[in-house]
């Protein structure tokens, strides 16, 4: 806390001493904390406070300080950094304070009005926008009345978490009492529609409305953690056959340029089974922002049949936006993700790319002159990577429902090299990793997910889970697929060295299953109507029918058939089942595999 020590503000009042870049000194008569909410200037630019000493206090600026000059006013907030958390954040398009982007297709692509292009500590909104967590989403406040329906009466007890009444938004939307709240019902209003920030309740006293407010990097409270052994279905046969993730856990996605992070994440995004997708653009360019936008509003959603975009929360905070609303979008996800998770909703929440974020961290902390450690990153920065992915869980919510938040979070290692410090720090917290390989991206082979350097720390409870569910052999094919393909890698290098020719009947076989395990179930079109998206069942006919194939072709070496005659086979109704076959349909699958068969049978 800061001291008075007079005679620099005789009227009280914090003024502006000094303006660097974004870092601001004021000078501070009343007390302030750490992380505390600033209003800088007449503008009303937001910041934060970085550093307290005496009443001199430095202030990070939310965005671009120029025209603030020393002896501009100064408002402590006395609150930290927090959002605000209603229905009408499905659907939107925010920065990384969770202030609305309006138009925000032009905007992620062109810098505000009058900035130059590219700079990194412009103004993504106006200052007119509101304080942080203050503007309501896409429209202001009460311009959208939602439905809503009380599951409480007068005079009942309330405990923190309860549920108030549902919202009628498609996904099983509720209002919750606060979680630092608690008591008797003394007023709660009729079914009807009502704005968002409309008061709904009277709950201790106190009012509750549609809309709360939460601070960022605070998480959520919750009744206890849950066991993560429920699997999150991806769509991606490479993800959910060999590298499954629960529902509650987290995933790293490390790769170079143009191994198509993003486009996996896409695919995530769309076609996950999760309730709720909040997707955080973290220091990416502008036009892949722009363009996953453009996606998911164009995208039918499988499940409610309406726009996917209604059930997801875009944080866009790319390449041209300031760099201390990068740092914060991480946190504003998270928050965002626990709002949801407290309803009982499976969230999925994307961070693309923690790089950026930690290269956030790493100018800050310069600017700050901190004492830099590995390759110039904060000494703290494997304890904050590990408190990002730490609020990933599945829970036990306080008004007693299950939820889960999983974090995946893309890395983008400079040059490929994976000892840097964010991807080494990433891979130690990570449940899953899904390493994505340059070759196999430019050989067109998507997703570019390595079987040889990727894991999943998960796959045995979800192993346990399939077992219950009725499907005992998951464990044994994934098993079997992992070896198969293990073991062509292994003859990968000989055979460049001395040809295929050269090796045992059963060894080419081995690199026969390892080509047709690629080509027909690993690799996957994201283009494709019919193979964007891989319905379990569709997943395991594929792989059924792959190792049955590579099951005949194994015995008719073994039994004296020529290795030659067995590769010689017109494999293609097998290698294209996966684009014939709809994303849930698994018969013409079948037909793929016993046209094949009914070939091998024909071998001599």
């Amino acid at each position: 806390m800061s001291r008075a020590r007079g005679g620099r503000t005789p009227t009280g009042e914090a003024r502006v001493l000094r303006v660097a870049g974004p870092l601001v000194e004021i000078d501070c008569p009343s007390p302030v904390a750490m992380h505390d909410l600033v209003v800088l200037g007449a503008g009303g630019l937001p910041g934060e406070v970085v550093a307290v000493r005496g009443d001199t206090v430095t202030v990070q600026a939310y965005e671009y300080t120029g025209g603030l000059a020393p002896g501009h006013t100064a408002e402590p907030q006395h609150r930290p950094l927090s959002v605000r958390l209603a229905p009408d954040l499905l659907g939107g398009v925010f920065d990384g304070l969770l202030r609305p982007l309006d138009a925000a297709g032009d905007l992620l692509v062109t810098t505000g009005p009058g900035t130059a292009p590219g700079s990194r500590d412009r103004p993504s909104t106006p200052h007119g926008a509101g304080l942080p967590g203050e503007t309501a989403a896409r429209t202001a406040p009460g311009d959208r009345a939602w439905p809503f329906t009380p599951r409480v009466a007068e005079g009942a007890q309330a405990a923190a978490g309860a549920v108030l009444g549902d919202v009628g938004a498609g996904v099983g939307l509720r209002i919750l009492v606060p979680p630092d709240l608690s008591g008797e019902v003394t007023r709660v209003v009729d079914a009807g529609a009502y704005p968002a920030d409309a008061v709904l309740a009277v709950v201790g006293g106190r009012e509750v409305r549609m809309a709360q407010a939460w601070p960022v990097r605070r998480p959520r409270p919750v009744a206890r953690r849950l066991p993560a052994d429920v699997p999150l279905t991806t769509g991606q046969r490479a993800v959910d056959l060999l590298f499954p993730v629960a529902r509650g856990s987290t995933v790293a996605v490390p790769g170079g340029f143009g191994t198509g992070k993003t486009m996996l994440l896409q695919q995530i995004a769309k076609w996950c089974d999760a309730d709720v997708i909040v997707y955080v653009g973290c220091g990416e360019r502008g036009n892949e922002m722009a363009d996953v936008i453009e996606e998911l509003a164009e995208l039918t959603d499988p499940r409610t049949g309406g726009r996917l975009a209604e059930r997801t929360v875009t944080i866009a905070n790319t390449s041209n936006m300031p760099m201390m609303a990068r740092e914060a979008s991480v946190h504003t996800g998270a928050t965002v993700a626990e709002y949801f998770r407290d309803m009982g909703l499976d969230v999925v929440l994307i961070a693309d790319s923690t790089s950026r974020w930690a290269e956030a961290l790493r100018e800050f902390a310069s600017r700050m002159g901190e004492l830099p450690a590995e390759e110039g990153y904060p000494a703290g920065l494997a304890s904050q990577l590990a408190a990002f992915y730490e609020r990933a869980a599945a829970v036990r919510t306080l008004g007693g429902a299950t939820g889960s938040v999983t974090v995946i979070g893309a890395v983008s290692p400079p040059g490929g090299d994976r000892t840097e410090p964010v991807t080494a720090h990433t891979e130690r917290f990570v449940r899953c990793l899904w390493s994505l390989d340059r070759d196999l991206a430019y050989a067109r082979h998507y997703p570019a997910v390595s079987w040889a350097d990727s894991f999943s720390r998960d796959a045995a409870a979800l192993a346990a889970a399939h077992a219950r569910a009725g499907d005992a052999g998951w464990a044994e094919r994934r098993g079997r697929v992992a070896r198969l393909l293990a073991e062509a890698d292994r003859l990968a290098d000989l055979v460049e060295l001395v040809g295929v020719t050269a090796l045992p009947p059963r060894e080419r076989i081995s690199v026969l299953a390892g080509r047709l395990l690629r080509e027909a179930l690993i690799q996957q079109s994201a283009l494709s109507p019919a193979d964007a998206y891989s319905a379990p069942g569709k997943t395991a006919a594929l792989v059924a029918a792959v190792l049955a194939v590579v099951d005949r072709c194994e015995r008719l070496v073994d039994s004296g058939a020529r290795p030659e005659d067995v590769e010689a086979v017109d494999f293609t109704p097998l290698l294209r089942a996966r684009e014939t076959a709809g994303p849930d349909e698994t018969a013409p699958v079948a037909a793929a595999r016993d046209a094949v068969l009914d070939r091998l049978a024909g071998l001599p």
